[in-house]
């Protein structure tokens, strides 16, 4: 297979947490996308020594000025001919609106596009203090792209997600009150005992309607950090990819004609490829962790350990098995096609494709 980008000449300005072990926030973006043809600069807001998974860390947190300074720093040197701009995790409220800020000026000066990965929580839960969240709201009309999980979603839109109707309400406001133009919720499911999860997206008519499609992936009973940041990553590649082959590169945030269907935006392509990667990428890294554990991988099954130490080891096994699977996030197996949603669902849990139920994959979003 040919190794040359399948996306044009793309510059990517990358703001987002940095790991010095494993790979989440910036360290597993930035990767992704240069691995996948496009030039990035990555500026990060936080400097740690680990994922926040483990429960310790050691590190830094950049403050709203240090990332202004960074940032005036390219300005001065004309660095700044971003394509695409991804915002992942932010320490505070004022790191938030500094990036705000940075995308305003990147937006203002050229048509560059803006993706929102507005990473505050999860299953119920704010892992960020509450004054960070209006912050969130107002720049979503900035954005155009946004890649909340389910539970950001119902903060965001102010709706409470319990069903696939409620699920499309939220998306729907989001499109008529902010004016997003395209809008994708990760990590969906309304059962905790569903072997599925979904992802719901849409990308909005020129009235604001929303064109909603879903893609239903098999479950992975597995914690994995970092795969909200693989996840934008992904989209921000593929997204451009389906833009360019759909020769829309020119339109307006990139949006389709009114009478293109759901199944056929190129934000719906773009899922596709997005999943059949971290499909491939997280079945072959639960793989790898059974083996660590079991002892028939690096270095030999523990016996007699604290719980701490357990849990420890659990987490780093758990650590997604990037870099040894190359092909398989540049060269996609669309296992998982999108399909529109109904008028009507009120069963709450998303459906399963028959043929599929073998196949395995797990959205999360992580620090």
């Amino acid at each position: 297979m040919s190794s040359d980008p399948s996306v044009p000449e793309t510059r990517v300005l990358a703001v987002a947490s940095h790991v010095v072990y494993g790979y989440v926030g910036n360290t597993m973006a930035a990767f992704v996308m240069q691995l996948l043809g496009c030039e990035v600069a990555a500026l990060n807001t936080v400097h740690f020594s680990n994922h926040t998974g483990y429960k310790q860390v050691k590190g830094t947190k950049a403050t709203a000025d240090d990332i202004r300074d960074i940032y005036e720093g390219l300005k001065q040197s004309y660095l700044t001919d971003f394509d695409m701009m991804l915002s992942g995790y932010a320490p505070s409220a004022e790191a938030v609106e500094a990036l705000g800020s940075i995308g305003r000026d990147l937006k203002f000066k050229s048509s560059m596009k803006p993706v929102l990965d507005p990473v505050m929580g999860d299953q119920g839960e704010l892992y960020v203090s509450e004054d960070v969240v209006p912050v969130y709201k107002n720049l979503l009309r900035e954005a155009d792209l946004i890649l909340p999980n389910q539970f950001e979603a119902e903060v965001l839109a102010e709706v409470p997600i319990t069903s696939l109707n409620t699920l499309k309400a939220a998306i729907a406001k989001l499109h008529a009150r902010h004016r997003i133009p395209h809008i994708i919720v990760t990590s969906v499911s309304f059962d905790d005992a569903s072997p599925i999860l979904s992802v719901v997206g849409s990308t909005r008519r020129t009235d604001g309607s929303p064109r909603f499609f879903k893609i239903d992936v098999p479950r992975l009973d597995c914690f994995f950090s970092g795969t909200g940041d693989m996840f934008a990553a992904l989209m921000v590649v593929r997204l451009r990819e389906a833009i360019t082959t759909a020769q829309l590169g020119s339109n307006s945030a990139w949006l389709s004609p009114d009478n293109v269907e759901p199944l056929d935006l190129p934000l719906a392509k773009a899922g596709e490829k997005a999943l059949g990667s971290m499909h491939a990428v997280l079945a072959k890294t639960m793989e790898r962790r059974d083996q660590i554990l079991a002892g028939n991988g690096r270095g030999p099954m523990v016996v007699d350990e604290s719980e701490h130490r357990r849990y420890l080891r659990e987490t780093k096994a758990a650590e997604v098995q990037l870099v040894r699977n190359l092909e398989d996030l540049r060269h996609p197996i669309v296992r998982y096609k999108a399909e529109a949603l109904g008028e009507e669902d009120d069963t709450g849990t998303p459906r399963s494709h028959s043929t599929r139920t073998s196949d395995v994959c797990f959205v999360h979003q992580a620090l």
